[in-house]
Parts: structure tokens; sequence; C-alpha cells
């Protein structure tokens, strides 16, 4: 049949080679038209006309989400599964950039860590421009530079998700891979370069630059040193600076301090303002006072404690109530019941 896998394929990475891409892109694949016209009994040797004939890159689009040329002939070679030299040579054209990021993106699903990042880190020189089809229909520009690193780095790319390699690091740390070279390196040491034969060109041409008015035999004078020329400037000011602010001097060699007084005796007259108001307020508070309860007033100024003495007397008599009437009431209930004991006797 024209969507099974070839017979003489390997798994690659533990499945069968098409399953890499999810079944619900393969079903629209399958559906797709230019794979019932053209991907039909296509071999390793007849494809390379159709990767030819690519303008763009791209997963699926639409609204009833069609596959793109590219995917079609991605599926195909996971199909059919070319030889590697097959893929390297995809690789390494320069001439179709489509063909080469069709090898990359094929050789990044079924290569190992160390078969990526060996064969896909030198298109990272290639600058050249590419259009990729968006989910919505819409073309955007690209490069091939930026779609191999969206191959090293992103996990998802053309709808499809990509299989988990090792990171450089690890494979630098197990010395299975060098350190990469960056092909800017050399520009940049050129470029270094340049600046420093330029700027030792002008520290040639430039004069020689006198000494110091403030040296004498490599040491510093002190008569002519900077603090001297500070401190007399301090002593006697230019006319210039007479000239800008008299009236500045003559307030400061008149009284040095005076805004420090007159805060003292604002604070200070504050301070009294608040203490009267404080007592008027104390004064007005009592009178209020006074004027409410005028009856309590006069008891506490005649008798101090008389209340509770009243209260002690009255507590008292009302103690000694209760202590006749409870003597009364035994002395009833003893003669009720001394009766009803002994009505013979009587």
């Amino acid at each position: 049949m024209a969507n099974t896998t070839a017979k003489d394929a390997r798994h690659v990475k533990g499945v069968n080679p098409q399953h890499l891409i999810e079944k619900i892109i393969r079903t629209r694949i399958y559906e797709c038209k230019y794979w019932k016209e053209h991907c039909f009994a296509l071999s390793a040797e007849l494809i390379v006309d159709k990767a030819l004939d690519l303008d763009c890159l791209g997963g699926v689009f639409g609204g009833n989400t069609k596959a793109t040329p590219f995917l079609c002939l991605l599926l195909k070679m996971l199909q059919i599964q070319p030889d590697k030299d097959i893929v390297v040579e995809f690789i390494k054209n320069e001439d179709y950039k489509y063909v080469r990021c069709l090898g990359a993106l094929y050789m990044r699903l079924v290569g190992t860590a160390l078969d990526c990042y060996k064969y896909l880190e030198p298109l990272y020189n290639d600058y050249r421009k590419i259009k990729r089809r968006d989910p919505a229909g819409q073309f955007e520009l690209l490069h091939v530079d930026e779609f191999i690193d969206e191959l090293l780095t992103s996990d998802r790319v053309c709808d499809i998700i990509l299989p988990r390699i090792q990171k450089r690091l690890v494979l630098e740390q197990s010395e299975q891979l060098e350190p990469r070279v960056s092909a800017l390196d050399d520009d940049l040491d050129d470029v270094d370069d340049a600046e420093l034969e330029e700027l030792e060109r002008e520290l040639r041409d430039s004069p020689q630059r006198s000494p110091s008015p403030h040296r004498r035999g490599g040491r510093y004078d002190r008569d002519n040193s900077p603090r001297s020329h500070r401190r007399s400037r301090t002593r006697s000011p230019s006319p210039r600076q007479r000239r800008r602010s008299p009236g500045r001097r003559r307030s400061r060699s008149r009284s040095p301090s005076p805004p420090r007084h007159r805060d003292r005796d604002r604070s200070d007259r504050h301070d009294r303002d608040r203490r009267d108001r404080d007592r008027r307020d104390d004064d007005r508070n009592d009178e209020r006072y006074r004027r409410r309860s005028p009856g309590r007033r006069r008891s506490r100024s005649r008798s101090p404690s008389p209340p509770r003495h009243r209260d002690r007397d009255r507590s008292d008599r009302h103690d000694r109530d209760r202590r006749d009437r409870d003597r009364r009431d035994d002395d009833r209930y003893d003669d009720k019941y001394s009766r009803r004991r002994s009505p013979g006797r009587r």
C-alpha cells in the first residue's frame, strides 16, 4: 500500500519511522492532494526531483488543516528511509536551500545527538532567506540559520514533536564532541587587531605632552600644588566672585547663625501657646463637670464619706432582720414537730 513503511526500513528510536509524526498529522498528510498525486511510488532517486520544486517550509495550514508539500516529502522519506549518504548530500547542497532544510529536519528526526550537532551546526553560516507558512496560511520570512537553531533548541518544528537529544555541554564534558568554534571568531580577531593598530598609530602620531607644571623632578611642588591654589582661593576670592555675591558675604560676616536663633524662638513660642491652650481646655472641662453634677459636689464637700456608712448600716440591719426571721421560723418549726410527735403525752 502507498501509506505503509518499506519492508527493509529499520525502526528508529524503537518505533516505526512514520510514527515519529503524530497520527493526526499523518492522517492530514494521507488525505492531502499533493500526497496522492506526487508522492505515490517515489524512490530515493525520484524524491530529489520533487524536493527541488519546493518553494516554502511549513506544517499544516488553513481551516481544514491541509499539509504542505514540504511535510509530505518528509513523511515519504520516513517511509522509504533513504541511505545516510543521500541525507548528507541533501544537507550539503548549497544551491537549493529548501532541499538543505528538508535533509536537516530528517536528520534531526532519525539521527543521533552526535550526528545532529556534526551535520547541522555548520549550517549556522547559511544566512539565506526562506519562506515559512504559518497555521493561518500566511507566509513569514525566515533565515536558514534561524531554522537550524530551532531544530537544535526547540521541541516542536513544523507541527512535529522533535525527539529529545543530549545537550551539547554534556557531550563536551564526556569528550564525545569538541567545543564549537564560531566562524565569527576570526572576524572578531581581525577587528581587534585593526583597532589595536589604529590605536598605536594615533599614539605614535600625537605630539608628546609637556610635563605637568605642578611637578619638578618627578615630585609635586607644594607651592604649586592644587591644594595651595584651593587655599588661596578661599582666603582671597577673585573680584569676579565679589561682584557676583556681595550680599551673601555681608550677611555671613554680620550674623553667622541667625536662622538657628529664629527657629529656637519660634519653637519656644509654639510650645508656650500649646501649653496655654491645654490649660484653658482643662479649666473648661472642669467647669462643665461642676455644672453637670452640683449635688455630688455638695455632698462631697459637706461629708466626704456618708454614703458608705449608710450602706453599711443598711446591710447590718438587713442581716439582723434576716437572722431574727430565721430564728423565729426555727422555733415555730420545732413547736409544730414536737406537737405532732407527742399528742398523747400532753
